[in-house]
Formats: C-alpha cells, sequence, structure tokens
C-alpha cells in the first residue's frame, strides 16, 4: 500500500482523495438535487457524511432518500479513484456515537487504468436528469438486462410488467395526491424549485418541464411551470422498474444509491435516459403499494424510467452545483504535514 505518493511522485494520495470527492460532489445525483452530502479528508483515508441541513424534512423525514443519495457520491467517488489508478476498501458503518458517518474509504492501493475506468469517469460529466418523455423507441431486451445486471447484489433492478405499471401509475397519482395536500411538503418542494443558478442548489426552471406531460406514469408535480420544452411524448416505450433490496434501513440506502449511480453510467454508456420517480417511496402508503410488486421480504428504494430521450432541441439542463471547498473538508490532512 502507498499513502505518500502517486504515480508522479508529486502529487500525493491526499491529492487524489480530494479530487475523488470533488468529482462526486461535482456529479453526483440527490434529491431535487439537495447534495447533502459532506467529505472529509484525511492522509489515509476519505470520510463520507451525510449533511442534514440540506435533508428534506418533511417530505424525507427517515433521510431514506438522502442516504441514498449519498450512496451515489460513494459510487461516484469510487469510479474517480479507479480512473486514476487506485483500489479502496470501502467500510460502510453503523457507529450510533456518529450518525452522520456513512461510509470511510481506506486501504488503498494503486491498480492499472483500464480504459473502462477512464470510460466511467467520462460518463460522470456526462450523465444528467433528463424530464422529458422518452421517444417512442423502445429499448432492446439486452440493453435492459445490462442496465439490470449493473446494479450488483444488495440491491437489484425489478422491470415492471405492463400491469405493474399501471399500478405504478396510480401509487404515483396517489403520491401526489398525499403530498399536496402537505403544506410543510409543499413548502419545502417551493423552497428547492425557486433557489437561483447561482446558489448551487435545487432545480431551476431550465430543468422543469414547461407544462405537465401526458404520461402513463405521471411525473413529479414542482407546483409551477419551467422552461424546459417537452415536446409531444408520451412515453409509451418507456420502461420502468424499481430498485429494490433486503433491507430498509440506512445500509440498504446507502447500497441502493451506490446501484443507482452504477444503474446510471452504465445506462447512459448505453444511450438510455433514467428519471428516478422518488415520490412513490416518499410516502408510506404508496411504497407499501410498491413492495407489493415484489417479493414477501423485499424492500423498494426508488421507482425508475427507462427510455430512449428525444433528440434536440429542448435537451435537457444541467442543475447548479455548491462549490467543492464548501463541501470537503481538508483540515484533518492539512493539519497531518504539520505534525
Amino acid at each position: 500500500m502507498n499513502t505518500t505518493t502517486c504515480e508522479s511522485g508529486r502529487r500525493t494520495l491526499t491529492d487524489t482523495l480530494i479530487e475523488a470527492a470533488s468529482v462526486a460532489v461535482s456529479h453526483a445525483p440527490s434529491v431535487l438535487n439537495t447534495q447533502p452530502w459532506r467529505w472529509r479528508v484525511h492522509t489515509d483515508r476519505l470520510e463520507l457524511f451525510a449533511d442534514r441541513s440540506r435533508q428534506l424534512t418533511a417530505t424525507d423525514p427517515d433521510g431514506r432518500l438522502l442516504t441514498l443519495s449519498c450512496g451515489a457520491a460513494l459510487h461516484h467517488a469510487r469510479v474517480a479513484l479507479a480512473a486514476r489508478g487506485w483500489a479502496c476498501r470501502v467500510h460502510r458503518t453503523t457507529d450510533v456515537s456518529r450518525p452522520d458517518l456513512l461510509a470511510v474509504m481506506t486501504g488503498f492501493d494503486r491498480i492499472a487504468v483500464t480504459p473502462r475506468a477512464r470510460h466511467e469517469e467520462y460518463v460522470l460529466g456526462v450523465r444528467h436528469t433528463d424530464r422529458r418523455p422518452v421517444s417512442d423507441e423502445r429499448l432492446a431486451p439486452a440493453v435492459v438486462r445490462a442496465i439490470a445486471g449493473a446494479a450488483g447484489d444488495r440491491a437489484r433492478l425489478h422491470v415492471l410488467t405492463g400491469e405493474q405499471v399501471f399500478d405504478l401509475s396510480a401509487a404515483s397519482s396517489r403520491a401526489a395526491a398525499v403530498q399536496v395536500r402537505d403544506s410543510l411538503a409543499c413548502a419545502e418542494l417551493r423552497y428547492w424549485t425557486s433557489r437561483t443558478m447561482g446558489e448551487g442548489t435545487g432545480l431551476p426552471d431550465a430543468v422543469l418541464p414547461e407544462r405537465p406531460p401526458q404520461t402513463t406514469v405521471p411525473g413529479r408535480g414542482f407546483g409551477h411551470a419551467g422552461t424546459l420544452p417537452i415536446g409531444r411524448g408520451h412515453d409509451r416505450a418507456a420502461t420502468y422498474a424499481l430498485l429494490y433490496g433486503d433491507d430498509d434501513d440506512p445500509g440498504g440506502w446507502l447500497a441502493a444509491g451506490e446501484a443507482l449511480s452504477s444503474i446510471w453510467l452504465t445506462a447512459t454508456s448505453l444511450n438510455v435516459s433514467v428519471l428516478p420517480i422518488s415520490d412513490v417511496v416518499a410516502v408510506a402508503g404508496t411504497r407499501e403499494r410498491l413492495r407489493r410488486m415484489l417479493t414477501a421480504f423485499d424492500h423498494p428504494y426508488l421507482a425508475l424510467r427507462l427510455g430512449i430521450a428525444e433528440p434536440e432541441p429542448g435537451a435537457a439542463r444541467r442543475t447548479p452545483r455548491l462549490p467543492a471547498a464548501q463541501l470537503i473538508d481538508t483540515t484533518p490532512a492539512d493539519r497531518a504535514q504539520y505534525t
């Protein structure tokens, strides 16, 4: 193990850990673009924390979507490390004395940089959320299998049947009806969709549809129209799936976020658009309805829409990001240089 210098002899492992964390905060997806994570860089480890100040306390009181978002950031950081020639061990923590500490990356070893690793990091910068209806081109079964296979072992992807898609549609409508009657949830949604681009978080009008699309499974209602042109699509050719696993706890939610990141990168490589549908799992009653589509001991983490994105014009815009320096604490590593 080498914790001092990287390939050039000039860049330290600490520098590489800062780069990996920076890639994660710059590109990882999160619910309503809340970016609810913090990173702490040491000379020999990288720690991931949940930032409760950006939790959706009304919509996501248990922190399942927050933790899932952090899992996506964790996977992004691992991809960035692999692209720089480093492997590591990940300790997913359950320390009750430090409940916000979600994972520690340690035990770093040099590995060969493969073309796949470089391509995956490139895809990190290409991946984005596209809320427009997808085209009328159906996904090939082999493409769906490849995307499902990227989920891994701790979280899995269940592709919905036609009848289950109608059940998902009904559950999504029900979840929207529940949330629109919750004044705190509505206020929270307004807050995270009324921020300006310069503030670095939330969803600006440029990424929100100009009008509600007429789709089989209704998308999230944002309470106001955006400026994103959506065309005349209806998602008739979309594939819907549930991301699920064995554990309905923070460990399971974190693993689901890692799986989501892996699925999304694979889908993007195959020119497939991915749209997470989170409100249907945020409401307890509709989450239980989704659970009935699975086996008795499975828990749904997220619903997903997969499809071929409509071509230009009206391409999806990117969300703003907080400055990396605001989310990455390098104080422990800086202090270690002088001890």
